[in-house]
């Protein structure tokens, strides 16, 4: 794998090709506007890909659809298929949540699910910032390239179905890679609250591993007046839910950080009737490989257990919903991203990333060649607005992603994440430094 560092010669020009080949942000406000007004949920986003798809083919990508659901990747190739690749990816799939914005341009957009359930749909997580700035970066590169700035191959992708936690893998096992070389390493970046102009990476565990499930306790219905009678599955399933914290306070230790939700709690439908079975939603993420196995292992142990000690018919029944992986950057290639980024856009302007709770599924892209990845985190609140919660103490009171209210400032937030990708993006293309390296 080739190196990315932070030499001033490297760094100037770079930073020159950035100023003279970014395309017009104009257009793509406009792009990112319509994408917002437009949100589709994971497996729906036929009107977002035709977008990117139609953007990559004007460019001169070789573009391939419909990979994993609705995802796009694109090639572009300037050399003769022997130097460096690099896979940039950028997620599409909205959420279902009631825009709550008020601006002109919030979405409205109410969705009928696989259910026939009408959702209102919105943008709330910065999937249409992600989708728009790799559009812009990828005409900034093809620029670039056509100038003679770099060498190799750039791939593109455009993911879908990220919320759910499956569109890496379906593109993967939907042939993502008979239609894309291998890559060297693979860069993301993902939006959120922070301030604009500031950026966010940690290497190593950044963001947790996440595993969902349904479980349905079986129990003995009856007449709520006579339970010596009836199994209460809603017992049973309260005992379940309270002793499975006790897997975090007692199994395992403090600095393992789990986390361990239930969501959703739903049994019997009557206040003097015992339902037949109850059923609830959990939810736990992990921050290591081992820790992550034994958590599971015990969930089951705690769920079977306490159903046997009620007396339950039958065992109770525990559904994989999502799974998202661990979300680990390579060291090394962080620390050199680190170090350009604070050339680019200073020291002030660079932080070191808090370990998220969140998750992720990008890193599903380069399990089947064991790439080298990196996401790093960018700021989408107005300056004014951050500084402000800053100086009243109110940050946590700032709209988040998965808020109704969550609302990036356009042109900044989009003007950094393309200054951001395409600097990650060149520097590795260039391939200036490394020779410097070896030298």
């Amino acid at each position: 794998m080739s190196t990315i560092g932070t030499g001033p010669q490297m760094q100037s020009r770079l930073d020159a090709i950035i100023a003279k080949y970014q395309p017009d942000l104009k257009q793509f406000e406009e792009i990112y506007k319509d994408i917002h007004s437009h949100p589709e949920l994971g497996e729906y986003e036929e009107r977002t890909a035709s977008i990117v798809s139609e953007n990559l083919r004007t460019l001169g990508f070789e573009v391939t659809d419909n990979i994993g659901g609705h995802g796009v990747v694109g090639n572009f190739r300037n050399d003769d298929g022997t130097g460096r690749t690099l896979m940039l990816r950028a997620d599409m799939d909205a959420l279902p949540i009631r825009e709550k914005t008020g601006v002109p341009y919030a979405s409205n957009i109410m969705f009928k699910d696989s259910e026939g359930n009408e959702r209102p749909v919105m943008h709330a997580c910065g999937h249409d910032m992600h989708v728009t700035s790799l559009m812009a970066v990828a005409s900034l590169l093809v620029k670039a390239a056509k100038a003679g700035q770099w060498s190799g191959t750039l791939t593109c992708v455009f993911q879908p179905n990220e919320e759910n936690g499956a569109g890496a893998m379906a593109m993967v096992n939907g042939g993502l890679y008979d239609h894309a070389p291998k890559p060297d390493i693979i860069l993301a970046q993902h939006v959120d609250h922070r301030r604009n102009g500031n950026i966010a990476i940690r290497a190593g565990p950044c963001e947790s591993a996440a595993d969902s499930f349904l479980v349905t306790v079986h129990g003995k219905g009856g007449h709520g007046s006579k339970p010596e009678s009836c199994i209460d599955p809603v017992v049973m399933g309260c005992h379940m839910v309270v002793r499975l914290q006790s897997i975090v306070s007692r199994l395992v230790a403090p600095q393992d950080e789990v986390v361990l939700t239930c969501g959703s709690f739903h049994g019997g439908d009557a206040h003097n009737i015992i339902p037949d079975f109850v059923k609830f939603k959990i939810n736990v993420r992990t921050y290591n490989e081992k820790v992550r196995a034994k958590v599971l292992r015990a969930i089951g142990d705690i769920i079977r257990a306490e159903a046997a000690a009620a007396g339950a018919p039958k065992e109770p029944t525990i559904e994989r919903t999502h799974k998202y992986p661990l979300t680990s950057n390579d060291v090394k290639l962080t620390e050199q991203l680190r170090g350009l980024f604070i050339s680019h856009f200073g020291e002030s302007h660079v932080e070191e990333m808090e370990k998220l709770a969140g998750s992720e599924d990008f890193p599903n892209l380069a399990v089947l060649h064991n790439t080298p990845y990196v996401i790093w985190f960018w700021g989408a609140t107005a300056v004014e607005i951050y500084d402000k919660a800053a100086e009243e103490g109110t940050l946590d009171n700032l709209p988040q992603i998965h808020s109704a209210e969550f609302c990036p400032s356009v042109r900044p937030t989009l003007e950094v994440g393309v200054r951001a990708m395409s600097l990650a993006a060149l520097s590795y293309l260039t391939g200036e430094l490394q020779s410097k390296s070896s030298s």
